[in-house]
């Protein structure tokens, strides 16, 4: 049995993107011939996944109009929509609650691309969520947490590693949470101090696209790697 829903982070500003953001949102722009978002979604439908929920807020009305209801990839897109200031991506995750239901879901930011197989997941994390880390990119190279083993700390116990913004999420890790604009860092930190945060490390492609550099960077590298 596989996992049925996920949810694509979709409702940033992408202020470090602009000028290209501010008339498209970030998660449309085209890399490797497709939208980022695309991406996700063909892995998605591959490994079977019927619904996915994509957080909206700048340039909102552009989804539907560029995704539809994701019939094209034999899934249903449903979304959550935010106003005009996001939510962050832990009040992102629980006002989308209602459309992702009580079981674990996939996570994943709209502005990452990467050859990791989702079907690789744990349908049912041994923790809170379960998080995918890659080694230290040369914009990030403190890294965000330790992965000692198979669990997560800030402890300074194992390798020091970057949240490569993928993840299992269980419902009850934003739930129960106050107000409606929060990050998920504070969730993360107090899993790992109960030791309920599981991660594992990917050593494969993995490119975060967030600056037009970036951007041109991740096409190029998807253009040779589908020519190869």
């Amino acid at each position: 049995m596989t996992m049925r829903r996920a949810m694509i982070f979709a409702a940033g500003r992408g202020e470090r993107m602009r000028p290209l953001t501010d008339a498209t949102p970030k998660p449309l722009l085209r890399v490797g011939g497709k939208m980022l978002i695309e991406h996700h979604l063909e892995k998605l439908a591959a490994i079977g996944i019927d619904e996915v929920v994509v957080n909206l807020s700048h340039l909102a009305e552009q989804f539907p109009a560029a995704l539809g209801d994701g019939s094209r990839w034999k899934l249903r897109i449903l979304y959550s929509h935010e106003g005009p200031a996001p939510l962050e991506t832990g009040g992102g995750i629980k006002r989308a609650l209602p459309l992702l239901g009580d079981a674990p879901f996939i996570g994943v930011s709209a502005d990452i691309v990467s050859d990791y197989d989702y079907a690789q997941l744990p349908r049912e994390p041994d923790g809170l969520a379960h998080l995918v880390m890659v080694p230290n990119p040369d914009f990030h190279p403190r890294g965000d947490f330790f992965l000692d083993g198979t669990r997560l700390n800030e402890d300074g116990a194992g390798e020091r590693l970057t949240f490569g913004n993928i993840g299992v999420y269980r419902p009850e890790l934003v739930a129960n949470e106050p107000g409606e604009r929060f990050k998920l860092l504070p969730m993360y930190q107090r899993a790992m101090r109960e030791r309920r945060l599981p991660g594992e490390r990917f050593d494969g492609f993995w490119r975060n696209v967030g600056t037009p550099q970036q951007l041109a960077e991740a096409d190029v590298a998807m253009l040779e790697r589908a020519n190869r």
